[in-house]
């Protein structure tokens, strides 16, 4: 299964690591957060020197709650964190976490080469038209309302049917535009508890009846550190337990702040399957 970005064919027949830069002050993981040139930096060449294939700019906080910012405030975060990692990192692959159709395709402009939408084009009409545009991979993840509203809406009559039916409605929405590369995300953490979470993971490799990458994002999230009654800053030991778990019901992306740790979680797990 290839993936193409910018004309670089992604091989996922083994597990790819995406590394995490929230270019926000309100990042649910104070680790991830990069706010300055240097930080942000810094932060890219740790994550690409440890192994990650993609790197994943946030510049919108999409934990349970966060503040609504505008377009206008994401893109003086985003557009110059973009420039500066390609000037660095010419060979870089940015993945741009965004819903706002203006955001992707300005970041695309910039080099981006892939959108990461954590409303699969359900919170702006016009994504979907501009990935038909510019060819890009597109991750689209599971979510009910915004999330602002997201954690009251965890109501479902069969949580896993529930999330690949929407899927389904999603990627044939995609097809009809003519868009190739699809990744999915059950969305983990968004507008679900901790309970759906665990039961959705132990389900995962039911979504790989849908014949696209399957993308997980599990790091450090409430999910692990309320569970284990601890902080999101000691929970690395449990995100390579549920990176362990994704890898072996067939997770093809890892997305994670730890990268180095993903990576000995990937090589350890092929080892156990080959």
């Amino acid at each position: 299964m290839f993936i193409n970005c910018k004309g670089n064919l992604i091989d996922l027949a083994q597990p790819k690591v995406m590394g995490i830069i929230n270019i926000t002050p309100d990042s649910f993981y104070s680790g991830s957060r990069s706010n300055t040139e240097k930080e942000i930096l810094t932060n890219a060449e740790k994550l690409l020197q440890e192994g990650a294939t993609f790197l994943d700019l946030g510049a919108y906080s999409s934990r349970p709650g966060a503040d609504d910012i505008s377009i206008e405030e994401e893109l003086g975060r985003m557009m110059p964190a973009i420039e500066m990692i390609l000037k660095e990192f010419p060979e870089a692959v940015l993945s741009i976490d965004t819903f706002r159709s203006e955001v992707a395709e300005k970041s695309i402009q910039a080099g981006a080469a892939i959108i990461n939408d954590i409303s699969a084009g359900k919170l702006d009409e016009k994504m979907m038209p501009v990935i038909a545009r510019y060819q890009v991979p597109y991750i689209m993840m599971h979510m009910k309302g915004t999330p602002q509203t997201m954690k009251e809406l965890n109501q479902y009559d069969d949580l896993t049917a529930d999330v690949l039916f929407y899927f389904s409605e999603r990627i044939r929405a995609a097809r009809k535009l003519g868009i190739n590369d699809l990744i999915v995300d059950p969305g983990f953490g968004f507008a679900k508890n901790i309970a759906q979470n665990f039961d959705l993971l132990s389900k995962l490799e039911l979504f790989k009846n849908l014949e696209l990458p399957l993308l997980v994002g599990v790091s450090r999230k409430s999910m692990i550190w309320k569970s284990l009654d601890i902080t999101a800053s000691e929970a690395l030991n449990g995100t390579t337990v549920l990176n362990t778990a994704a890898l072996l019901k067939g997770a093809d992306i890892l997305r994670v702040h730890d990268v180095k740790e993903a990576m000995e979680c990937i090589k350890l797990t092929r080892e156990l399957i080959n």
